[in-house]
């Protein structure tokens, strides 16, 4: 085994498996009375769901199954090295389009079917940033380890 992998994963693997962890959890935690203030609230989609994740993050029904579905993605694409740089870059792509979409939308109108906050859409790019960045950086590291 190289020091470049642990039980047989390449270190691409483990952090899209915790990234996808993370999205797993936090869609859980949206069903989660307390996690989630103004639970009694929560719809399945659209502006008027006044829920909001640990006080903050705007979410609904739609939004928490989104992020569940998102990691369920990532653990599927975790088996391959080339497929998990894929999700990091692809994931981190959506996310950079949900941050603009967001940065676009009135929030009180229908265009907001997520829905969306500005503290949705300040994580939003933080994420598309940060797994924009993991994914080019292990794409370089996958690339020479081929």
């Amino acid at each position: 085994m190289s020091t470049q992998q642990t039980r047989g994963r390449a270190p691409v693997q483990t952090v899209t498996i915790v990234v996808s962890l993370v999205f797993i959890l936090v869609g859980l935690a949206g069903f989660v009375p307390g996690l989630t203030t103004n639970f009694d609230a929560l719809t399945f989609a659209g502006h008027h769901s006044d829920a909001l994740l640990l006080g903050v993050f705007a979410v609904s029904v739609l939004h928490n199954l989104v992020h569940l579905l998102f990691g369920i993605v990532g653990l599927l694409l975790v088996r391959t090295v080339s497929n998990a740089v894929t999700f990091l870059v692809i994931g981190g792509a959506i996310y950079f389009v949900l941050w603009l979409y967001g940065m676009l939308i009135d929030f009180a109108t229908s265009a907001n079917f997520v829905p969306l906050n500005e503290a949705d859409n300040w994580l939003h790019l933080a994420l598309a940033i940060g797994m924009l960045a993991l994914g080019a950086l292990f794409a370089r590291s996958a690339k020479t380890a081929r």
